[in-house]
């Protein structure tokens, strides 16, 4: 099972996301549109878990004693050489302070964090397969011309582990654990 940790976007923050998104999404069609109901803050991406250490992570994660987390987006991106269009998360310090407890936690079920920085960031929308895409590309020209919106910020009071679902059209997320942020 493919498990990740993360922090789930409020109503007030998905709706604003969701008016951007929308006249992008006609615009654009050939890109892979993630569904709003999917979007997330990723703390970290465990890969395939197994069904015996499971058991592991969820009392490791329990354990895990954090603040509740100001979550503030920052402006529309694009990790280019990846095909990710993506709205960026300022790395707050609540943020980061979870982050460092979560995969300190999860190191102890064998996990380890990634090695390069870490970037929290809300993925918008990919490419469609590793070739360049012209939507792609005319999608960085317009989000360029438009760089100025602005979206809200908002508290989560409490972290996921999900457990994602790919090979269909779209990839699928399911809460497996909530975990209080106090």
């Amino acid at each position: 099972m493919r498990l990740f940790t993360a922090l789930a976007l409020d109503p007030e923050t998905a709706e604003g996301l969701r008016a951007y998104v929308a006249g992008l999404r006609q615009k654009f069609p050939l890109l892979k549109w993630a569904l709003p109901d999917g979007w997330h803050v990723t703390l970290q991406f465990l890969g395939e878990g197994r069904e015996d250490n499971y058991a592991a992570i969820v009392k490791e994660l329990r354990g895990v004693c954090a603040a509740p987390v100001k979550v503030r987006l920052g402006r529309p991106d694009f990790f280019a050489r990846a095909g990710i269009f993506h709205v960026a998360v300022e790395r707050t310090e609540s943020l980061l302070a979870l982050y460092g407890k979560t995969t300190a936690a999860l190191a102890r079920c064998g996990f380890a964090p990634e090695a390069r920085p870490y970037t929290p960031h809300i993925t918008l929308a990919r490419r469609r397969g590793g070739a360049p895409s012209s939507d792609f590309r005319r999608l960085q020209l317009e989000v360029e011309k438009n760089a100025t919106v602005k979206f809200s910020s908002f508290v989560a009071h409490e972290f996921l582990l999900y457990q994602s679902f790919t090979g269909g059209p779209v990839s699928r997320y399911e809460v497996r654990e909530r975990f209080p942020l106090l």
